[in-house]
């Protein structure tokens, strides 16, 4: 029998359209809306999805830096490399793999599910998966909605 996949999975509904919420993702203006206060994407498999959260500190320490878009298919899915926080320089110099699917459940509404795998286990690998498991839903996910129901992010 095979082992388990060990992923984060987080979900969210976004009061908004689908092409809304995937402008938010896949555009700059939409990603520093919600996701990070500075950004560059290129979007195209093996173009940039760089996030950058901390401006002040050296390159190479300010976010999801060298991050790359693995595959999409608009307006619905959306794959891209990640990597630990720089306090995690182990885990940091790897590569994750995450995925974030889009579907409309209504007019203005629109499920946002991410997928995040890729995985070690021990030391750094087990410190970054905790990490992320909050992160993405209760950080990311979560200043997707407000942003759209038009709440300030925290």
């Amino acid at each position: 029998m095979a082992e388990a996949v060990r992923e984060i999975v987080a979900e969210v509904v976004a009061p908004a359209p689908l092409l809304e919420v995937w402008a938010a993702w896949t555009t700059e203006e939409g990603a520093r809306s919600f996701f990070a206060p500075e950004c560059r994407i290129e979007l195209r498999p093996g173009g940039a999805y760089e996030m950058f959260f901390d401006l002040s500190a050296e390159p190479g320490k300010r976010g999801g830096e060298e991050m790359v878009v693995l595959a999409l298919q608009p307006p619905v899915m959306l794959s891209f490399t990640w990597n630990a926080p720089p306090s995690l320089p182990e885990a940091r110099s790897q590569r994750t793999h995450v995925v974030v699917r889009l579907r409309e459940l209504a007019a203005g509404e629109t499920l946002v599910t991410l997928r995040h795998d890729g995985w070690g286990e021990g030391g750094e690998w087990d410190a970054a998966f905790e990490y992320f498991s909050r992160v993405w839903g209760g950080v990311v996910l979560a200043r997707l909605k407000r942003r759209f129901e038009g709440t300030p992010a925290e």
